[in-house]
Formats: structure tokens, sequence, C-alpha cells
């Protein structure tokens, strides 16, 4: 035989048998593909949104007094009330009935006043506004530990794994659909 077609056939054999170990060396299982899931516990963050609240009420006011120390009333009721005692009794009967009379007709004119202008009132429309905050939570992602060759970490995440996550190279593979951009990060 020719010595370059057994040199031929020697080099061709020999890539052959290189070329299927790799191969079978890439089909041995080099240890687990997947990290197990210990936990997951959602990260939430409490978001507080102001919002104007607005109301109308009735509101009533007093109007101003025209005379605010009574004395009107104190001195129509004082008239009236010594001209009925004066209209009682004779002699000093009679001067002892009219200024009993005009006290307590002054007191009773003071007092009717008083209510009178208690009552003197006007009702107006106001609208009162007040800022309220609503709460709510918002999911951030989630903290997820994990145990990978015997050693747990943990790692944050913009979704729930589930029951295990992807490894390549010893490495959580987390660009495989397990978590976004940034997401990722093992201690």
């Amino acid at each position: 035989m020719n010595r370059s077609l057994i040199t031929g056939l020697a080099v061709g054999a020999v890539v052959a048998t290189a070329g299927g170990a790799i191969a079978g060396y890439r089909l041995m299982d080099h240890g687990p593909q997947y990290a197990e899931v210990v936990a997951v516990t959602p990260i939430v963050k409490r978001v507080r949104t102001p919002r104007e609240v607005c109301k109308t009420e009735e509101v009533r006011h007093q109007k101003p007094a025209r005379d605010p120390h009574d004395y009107a009333g104190t001195a129509i009721g004082a008239v009236v009330g010594g001209l009925l005692g004066n209209q009682i009794g004779g002699g000093n009967g009679r001067k002892l009935a009219t200024v009993a009379g005009a006290v307590a007709g002054g007191y009773a004119g003071n007092r009717i006043e008083h209510h009178v202008q208690a009552d003197n009132t006007y009702t107006t429309t106001e609208q009162h506004c007040s800022t309220v905050y609503e709460t709510r939570q918002e999911q951030q992602g989630y903290e997820v530990r994990y145990r990978l060759n015997g050693v747990e970490g943990r790692v944050r995440m913009d979704h729930d794994p589930g029951p295990r996550i992807p490894v390549r190279n010893g490495q959580l593979a987390l660009d495989e659909g397990s978590a976004g951009p940034g997401t990722a990060g093992t201690s």
C-alpha cells in the first residue's frame, strides 16, 4: 500500500476519534445543570399618591351687630317696664313698682335684643379642599434564595423563577429568560 494512503487513514482515524471523544465529553454530566430554588420572596414597595378631595358645605355666619352692647333693647325694655310698673299701686309703692319695672324691663329688653341679634345670620356655600393619600403596593421583583453544588446564594430577579434556575459553566444563566437585564446579582 501506498505510504500516503496509510498516513491519511491514520490521521483521519485520529481526527475522527478526537471528534468523538469531544462530543462524548460534552454529553457527559458535569454536575448540576440547574440550581435548586430554596425560597422566593416578593419585593414590594409602598407608594403613596396624593389626591385632592373637595366638598361643598353650607356655612352659617353671624351678621354684624348693629348694637353690640344691646343698649337699645335695654333702654326700650326699661321704658316699657317703667311704664307698666307705674300702672301698679299708688304713692311710694308706685315709685318702687316703676323702678322695679324699669330694672326688670331693661334686663328683659337686653336679653330679647341679644337673642334677636344672635339669630340674625346668613348662610353661604363654601368649598373646602384637603389632600388625602392613597397607598398601594408595587411589585419590585423577587429575592430568590437558591442552592448550587451545596452552597446557598441569593439573587434578585424580575419574576418568580419556579423550582429551579438554569446553570451554564457553573454560573446561573439568568439571561435565559430567568431575569431581565441588570436584575441579577449573586451573593
